[in-house]
Formats: structure tokens, sequence, C-alpha cells
């Protein structure tokens, strides 16, 4: 055998093999270690086969320590912090909660109003506030979308952004279909409509005042003659009283509907279409832009209404409206704990000069 057969090396070589009954057992040793591209030596002619022990197993080499100072991650960009004013402050968790939701269905919504994919990304005013579908944290944004949330809701829990995303998308529209903004460069005839509606003064809280005198010009064919002139006219007058809240310390208004001189003559079938259209416009498309609304010097056979828009109104709704009397004590009465009597004209209890003296 030769000396550089591994096998020599590690035992000598057995004697001839001789037949016996027990044979003794073979030695077991180490094979010596190889390469793994090395193959095992082959048995020699002869001898006591030799039965190897497994290799045993390499241990694993440690990976080399990183000295290098390791990068660190980079930091997510924070939230943008939610920006208040007096009205936002004033929201409870489940509004914001609410709003968070509806503020996802804004950008689509603004595409199923206009029907145009760019409306996704373009910047809106409603109401002379400043709708980005790119950037909706702003406080005077949130307290817009807020409106559509709170409408026809008795019950803030019940916040539907879903919902709100419906009405505001028909309200955009309307306001699109109806073409709202030129409405305040329409002129309408003063000797007509200039006495049926006043803006005067504002409640101890800031919201201005709005005056609705359904008296104020008993030729009825001129006021209803042409209902779609009417309600053009109405809207105008409506859009001229929320320019009047900034959305920041003010989102609604007070009314007084006034019905002196009212008869059952003036329900001519013009003026009960151009009241149910208006009726119908203001609770669609201005949600949530009333604080309390007053009907003061109501004809008795006209009080029934009252109890007719009972069951017809949502409850939050109903709450805010109150029927008074027809003497400026008993109005008086009703409208002082809320507007100062400085701010309130002398026919509805007040000391002030009222529109006729401006």
């Amino acid at each position: 055998m030769s000396a550089a057969d591994p096998t020599s090396a590690a035992e000598p070589p057995a004697p001839t093999p001789t037949v016996s009954i027990d044979p003794a057992p073979p030695v077991v040793t180490a094979a010596p270690e190889m390469s793994s591209s090395d193959s095992p030596a082959p048995p020699q002619p002869g001898a006591t086969p030799v039965a190897s022990a497994p290799a045993p197993t390499a241990e694993p080499t440690p990976a080399p320590t990183n000295t290098a100072t390791p990068t660190a991650p980079a930091a997510a960009e924070p939230e943008k912090p939610e920006p208040q004013n007096a009205l936002t402050e004033k929201f409870t968790g489940y509004e914001w909660k609410a709003l968070a939701e509806f503020r996802k269905l804004v950008p689509d919504s603004l595409v199923k109003a206009y029907e145009k994919p760019e409306a996704k990304t373009t910047a809106i005013t409603l109401w002379g506030v400043r709708i980005d579908p790119n950037d909706l944290v702003d406080a005077r944004t949130s307290v817009v979308l807020m409106k559509f949330l709170r409408a026809r809701h008795g019950c803030i829990a019940n916040l539907n952004a879903t919902a709100a995303a419906e009405m505001f998308v028909a309200t955009l529209r309307w306001r699109d279909e109806f073409k709202v903004d030129d409405l305040l460069k329409e002129e309408f005839p003063q000797d007509v409509f200039g006495q049926l509606g006043h803006i005067y003064g504002r409640d101890k809280e800031g919201r201005p005042v709005v005056y609705n005198v359904y008296g104020g010009n008993q030729d009825l064919d001129a006021v209803f003659g042409d209902v779609d002139r009417f309600l053009r006219w109405r809207v105008a007058f409506m859009e001229k009283s929320v320019a009047m809240l900034n959305f920041e310390t003010v989102d609604q208004t007070i009314q007084v509907h006034d019905y002196e001189g009212v008869s059952m003559s003036s329900r001519t079938p013009a003026s009960k279409a151009a009241a149910s259209q208006a009726s119908n416009i203001f609770s669609s498309h201005y949600p949530e832009l009333l604080f309390k609304k007053f009907f003061v010097n109501v004809p008795s056979y006209m009080s029934f209404l009252f109890w007719v828009f009972k069951a017809i109104l949502p409850a939050a709704t109903f709450a805010k409206m109150s029927v008074v009397g027809s003497s400026p004590r008993a109005i008086g009465k009703a409208l002082l704990p809320y507007v100062a009597a400085e701010e309130l004209p002398t026919r509805y209890g007040g000391s002030a000069g009222g529109w006729e003296k401006k």
C-alpha cells in the first residue's frame, strides 16, 4: 500500500481474514477531515471494512461586525396639525371622527357634482369659504363640511359621512344649475322686492338678524307673477345674509318672519308654489345655517301651519322655531333675550330705528 494512502495513515492494514464463527467487530476510526471536493478513499482489498464517523459539522463563520454607524431610517412626515377656531373647538369627538371620513369622500364628490375628472383636484368656493380637495385640513372648511354632516341628524352619534357627501353633491349641482354665483350680479326691481327682506343688526353672539316681511308688498302679482324671478331674488337675498358669516366665530343667522298684512287672499296658487319651492331649496341646500326662527304677527287662521311644520320637520329644526305675539311688547319679550335693544327695531320691541331710518 502506498504511504500516500490516507487510510493507511489512520489504520495499519488488517491481516488476511479467516473464517471464524464469531468474527471480531469492525474497528471504528474517525475519518480524516477532507474538503468538500475530496472523495473518500476506496476500501483496500483484504482490509477490514472501516466505518467512518460522520464528519463534524463546521461551526458557522460569524458575520463580520459592521463598525460603521448605522443610518437612521427617514423620519415619517408629521401629520398636519388640525387648525382650530372658535367654532371647531366646539366639535365633539364623534364629529371629528365623522369629519375625517367625510374628507375622504370630498374629492370624488366634486367629480360627481361637476362631472369632470379635474374637479377631483380643483378648489371651489362655497359661501365664501375655499374648499381645496388637496388640503381639507382647514378650520373654516371644517365648519362648512360639518354643516352637511349635522343636517337632518338629531343625534351627533348618528352622523353619516355618505349621506353628507350625497347632500354636498346635490348642493353643488343645484348651485351650478341655478347659477347662484350670478344672482348677486342680477338687479331686481326695488319697487317689487325692496320691502320684502332686510338684514339689520346682529344678535348678542354676532349673528346677523334677517327679516322676511311677507306683507311688504301687497301687489302679489308683481311679487309672485314670475315665480322663477321671485326664487332668484329670494336665493340672492339668502346669499347676502350668508355672506355676513365668517365661519370662524359666526356660522348661523337669526330669522324673523313677519306676517303683518298677510290675509287669506295672499295665498294664491303662485305664492304657495313659490313658498314651497323656496322652502325646499333652503332645507336641501343651506344646511345648519339657521340658529333661530321667529314667526311674528301671524294671523290666527295661519297658526295651524306651525303645527303642520311640527309634523314634517326634523325635531332639531322644529326646536329652532317659535311663534310669538303681534304686539311690540310680546315680540320683544321673545327676541330681546337674543338681540340687544339697540340692535332691534322698535316695531319688534327694541329701541333701534330700523331699516326705515337707514
